[in-house]
This record gives structure tokens, C-alpha cells and sequence, in this order.
């Protein structure tokens, strides 16, 4: 019997302490990580925000997105994917890079955010798997559980227009664009 072997994807930094440096992960069914243009708009809207920044990445996959939040310099990342491969190869990048200042976690993000954190989060990634309607249940998570600090930024990006998508009263819509398929905002939580 022929083994099939894994397809292997890049990843890309785009900016800050680790700009340029190059990983490798498993691409996996659902998989999408955050093309670079995509990335190098979105930490251009938080260029004023994510000095020192306490960040969530829900549904993690590729670690894109908390990995360059910590090169531009978040405090401290929580990035959380249910996938025992993915969480094991972005805790190897972490280690590669030497860094101590993030948290990968095996989990369920949506049962995850049914309780209450130790500590509220100021930038929140929510780039959940297409098509399986985690994205709204997560953001009302969210807020009803009080993980998110009094103003904190949320970064959405989905199959759908954020118009079409319900999500709580306090957010206001920062910011938004469309890449291909992709639709990516940025919401601003009113206290």
C-alpha cells in the first residue's frame, strides 16, 4: 500500500522582531492561514494597539496571526486550536523563536470560552474554519463571558460579509475589506 505523504505549507513573518523568518507547518482540511497581504493590512490597523497588547487567537491553525502579533510586539498571546498536530508545531515555532511570551493550548475554543477568564484579552483573532458556524457563537462567547477588555479590537475574518453576520450591539465596525473570497474586519468594542 502507497503512503500518502503530507502536504507541506510556508509560513511567512511579515514584520517586526522575527520579519522574514520562515516556517513550515502540516496543511491540514480547513486550513487557511491569513495570506500575507491580508496580515500586513490588519497589523497596519493595529500599528497604535499592539505594543505590549494581551492577545487571543481563537482557532489558531497556522499560528499566523499570534505569531506576528508577537514579533510586533504583543505582551502575551493564548493561541488555541482543537488539532493536536497544529498545536504541536506552532509550540515547536514558539520554542525555535525562543519565545516565552505565548501559551498554545489544545481546546475546544467555543467550550473554552464558556467560562470566565484569569485575565481579559485586548486583541481577539477569530478565524474559525468556514462553513461550520463558529464564528458568531464565538463572538457572543466573547462578551457574554468577559474576555475581552473594556475597549478591546476583534479581528474577524469569514466567508461572509461582516453586514450579514450577528454579532454583539457594543461592537463597532474599525474597519473592513474583502480579498477573494475572504472577508476581514476589525471591531471595536465599546464599553
Amino acid at each position: 500500500m502507497k503512503q500518502v505523504k503530507a502536504k507541506v505549507g510556508q509560513l511567512r513573518i511579515i514584520g517586526g522582531e522575527w520579519g522574514s523568518r520562515r516556517f513550515s507547518f502540516t496543511e491540514q482540511p480547513g486550513l487557511r492561514p491569513t495570506p500575507d497581504r491580508v496580515r500586513e493590512t490588519l497589523f497596519n490597523w493595529l500599528s497604535g494597539d499592539i505594543q505590549g497588547a494581551r492577545c487571543l487567537d481563537l482557532f489558531t491553525g497556522s499560528g499566523a496571526l499570534a505569531l506576528e502579533a508577537l514579533s510586533r510586539g504583543a505582551g502575551w498571546a493564548l493561541a488555541v486550536d482543537l488539532n493536536r498536530d497544529v498545536v504541536s508545531t506552532l509550540r515547536s515555532h514558539l520554542s525555535t523563536l525562543n519565545c516565552s511570551k505565548a501559551e498554545v493550548r489544545q481546546d475546544n475554543g467555543l467550550a473554552m470560552l464558556g467560562t470566565p477568564p484569569a485575565e481579559r484579552y485586548d486583541i481577539v483573532f477569530i478565524d474559525p474554519p468556514f462553513h461550520q458556524g463558529l464564528l458568531e457563537p464565538a463572538c457572543a462567547a466573547l462578551e457574554a463571558n468577559g474576555w475581552l477588555s473594556e475597549d478591546a479590537l476583534i479581528y474577524l475574518e469569514s466567508e461572509d460579509s461582516p453586514g450579514r453576520q450577528s454579532l454583539p450591539d457594543n461592537w463597532q465596525l474599525h474597519r473592513e475589506k474583502r480579498a477573494g473570497q475572504v472577508w476581514y474586519s476589525l471591531w471595536r468594542r465599546q464599553g
